[in-house]
């Protein structure tokens, strides 16, 4: 082999490593994806049982239920439909009836959603973007006012 052909072999392994590397990276990160959803946006996609996604919007007024041990049922809703949600856990200390929350987790077979992640946030400041600007426009969300009761 010449000199030339050295540095060829050399310069292809290693665009073939940095391939190989990148193209495990891109697998792994569409295996950890979870897609973002508002209740009313579920009606229009069929999410599969067992797609793991982000759930969005408002605790519901007078939808909490406590059950046995640390379960809690619950609807998530954005003014124009709902999604029961069930989590076993600690929510946290902000979780409350007519408050921002994103749930984490995926849906059984009898549609309805099983939580395994609970982000309850106080105001819209916190709230994530996606989230408020989607309240806002339906109008159960005004800046400032928190969520109409």
């Amino acid at each position: 082999m010449t000199r030339k052909q050295k540095r060829l072999a050399v310069i292809g392994g290693g665009m073939g490593f940095i391939m190989v590397a990148v193209l495990l990276v891109m697998f792994a990160f569409s295996q950890s994806v979870a897609y973002f959803y508002m209740p009313g946006d579920l009606s229009a996609v069929n999410v599969s049982p067992g797609t793991r996604i982000r759930l969005g919007g408002l605790v519901e007024a007078g939808s909490v239920v406590r059950g046995a041990g640390s379960t809690v049922s619950f609807k998530v809703t954005d003014g124009n439909a709902s999604v029961p949600v069930r989590y076993t856990g600690i929510l946290p200390d902000l979780f409350r009836e007519g408050q921002g929350v994103v749930t984490e987790g995926v849906f059984d077979t009898g549609h309805d959603f099983r939580a395994d992640t609970v982000l309850a946030k106080h105001d819209e400041n916190y709230m994530p973007k996606e989230v408020a600007d989607r309240l806002k426009e339906k109008g159960v969300w005004n800046e400032g006012e928190g969520a109409k009761r």
